[in-house]
C-alpha cells in the first residue's frame, strides 16, 4: 500500500466543493438544515485517530512501557487512516461547497447559521484528514540504523 498523496486529497476536496456549490445553488430552498452534530463527531474521530497514531508510533518504536504491536493491527490502522483521509476530503468538500454558497447570502438568519455549521464541519474534516495522515505515517516501519549508514 502506498502512502496517501495529499495532492489527491486536495483535488478531491476542490472538485467535490465545486460540484456541491453548483447543486446547492439550484436546490438550496428544498434542502434540510445542516446538522451541527457533524462537528463534534468529526472532531472526536480526529482525536481518536491522532491518539491511535501517537500510541502506535510509540509501540512500533518499542518505547519503554509499551507492548509490541501486532503487524495485522498496524495494517488495519493504516487502512483506517487511508479511508478516513479520503472520507474526510470528500465530506470536507461537501461542507466547503455548502459554505461557499451560503457565504453569499449571510444577510439572512438561516444561511448565516448554516454557514457557521458548514464552516465548522469543514474545519473538523480538515482536522480528521490531518489526524488520518498522522496515523498513516505512524504505521510506517522505521528504518534500521544499520541501513542508514552505508559501509
Amino acid at each position: 500500500m502506498r502512502p496517501t498523496n495529499p495532492g489527491w486529497l486536495v483535488g478531491i476536496l476542490v472538485i467535490v466543493a465545486l460540484l456541491t456549490w453548483a447543486v446547492v445553488q439550484q436546490f438550496y430552498g428544498g434542502l434540510p438544515l445542516m446538522p451541527w452534530t457533524a462537528i463534534p463527531t468529526l472532531l472526536l474521530l480526529a482525536i481518536g485517530e491522532g491518539y491511535s497514531g501517537w500510541a502506535t508510533k510509540a509501540r512500533i518504536a518499542r518505547k519503554p512501557g509499551t507492548k509490541p504491536v501486532e503487524p495485522l493491527a498496524v495494517a488495519r490502522l493504516a487502512a483506517l487512516a487511508k479511508a478516513s483521509a479520503y472520507a474526510g476530503a470528500l465530506f470536507g468538500g461537501l461542507f466547503a461547497g455548502f459554505a461557499l454558497y451560503t457565504v453569499q447570502i449571510l444577510d439572512r438568519e438561516t444561511p448565516r447559521s448554516e454557514f457557521l455549521v458548514s464552516s465548522g464541519s469543514f474545519v473538523a474534516c480538515v482536522a480528521l484528514v490531518c489526524a488520518a495522515l498522522y496515523l498513516e505515517n505512524a504505521c510506517r516501519i522505521p528504518k534500521d540504523p544499520e541501513d542508514q549508514n552505508p559501509k
